[in-house]
């Protein structure tokens, strides 16, 4: 099974930040097909096209916080129309927002406000979830209760398989139960130890102070985790998934890699098992 794959240029930020072009050139080069941004690093969308055109990347997706989408929509949904990114994705909810909080009836019509207009310039949206959404209210886990407030074509899905795994559920399993949902899947391994808690979310700026005797948490490159690769890429091609999308949130420091080095290890390894 061969698919194409992009990576979430967050997981090679620091490098975005020196040089974009250059590190887009060098991901083109170590064998990715697209790009998942998380922000322009300065450059105007026309420009960020020009780059990706010259280099020979697909703009595929992007991730646009809820906070900068109520801001402004409009302008999120021009600039990446004019970028050419056909996906744009919301990276989380804080809790307030999520099902059972007092916001969550706003947040689901404001949602339904940024669809209709992300629609109008050819832009799907989708919601990425994190190990949090596997709360239960009455059974229901909170990230099915939201996927059922909107029909397919107002959101999609971005099931990230790391947090899926962390949250326990079997994320083969729960990609292939949005099968026909899901054109983009986030591809990201980890190893694990203990209960980490919110301590996982301090990159976005979720912090929980409370301690742990034992507690091991560490991203790792595609095929270097304890996720069962195969068994994803199958059910990738069980659910109809268009793309995907490798994302590091950060370097493996046990191995003492850098953000780019991790990011070639994962698209030689995945593109391996992919054959």
């Amino acid at each position: 099974m061969k698919k194409p794959v992009a990576i979430q240029l967050y997981s090679v930020r620091t490098d975005a930040e020196k040089n974009l072009y250059s590190t887009l050139k060098a991901l083109k080069k170590t064998g990715y097909d697209g790009i998942e941004f998380a922000g322009f690093y300065g450059h105007t969308p026309e420009e960020i096209k020009d780059m990706l055109s010259d280099i020979g990347l697909v703009p595929i997706s992007a991730h646009v916080s809820y906070a900068d989408f109520i801001a402004d929509a409009e302008k999120i949904a021009s600039d990446y129309a004019e970028v050419g990114v056909k996906y744009i994705g919301i990276p989380y909810l804080n809790p307030e927002n999520r099902p059972g909080a007092e916001k969550y009836d706003e947040t689901v019509a404001n949602m339904k406000r940024f669809s209709k207009i992300l629609r109008e310039k050819g832009i799907g949206l989708l919601y990425h979830n994190h190990e949090f959404e596997f709360e239960k209210i009455n059974g229901v886990y909170k990230l099915d209760i939201l996927f059922s407030a909107f029909n397919h074509d107002e959101l999609q899905t971005e099931i990230d398989l790391c947090w899926t795994a962390v949250s326990g559920q079997d994320p083969a399993e729960y990609l292939v139960k949005y099968s026909g949902r899901s054109p983009v899947v986030h591809f990201k391994d980890f190893y694990k130890e203990g209960h980490t808690g919110a301590k996982l979310y301090d990159l976005i700026g979720i912090k929980d102070e409370t301690p742990s005797e034992k507690a091991v948490f560490e991203y790792r490159p595609i095929g270097t985790g304890m996720q069962n690769i195969p068994s994803l890429l199958d059910a990738v091609e069980k659910a109809g998934c268009e793309w995907i999308i490798i994302e590091q949130d950060e370097p493996t420091e046990s191995k003492n890699l850098s953000r780019m080095e991790c990011a070639e290890i994962s698209i030689t390894n995945l593109k391996k098992l992919m054959g």
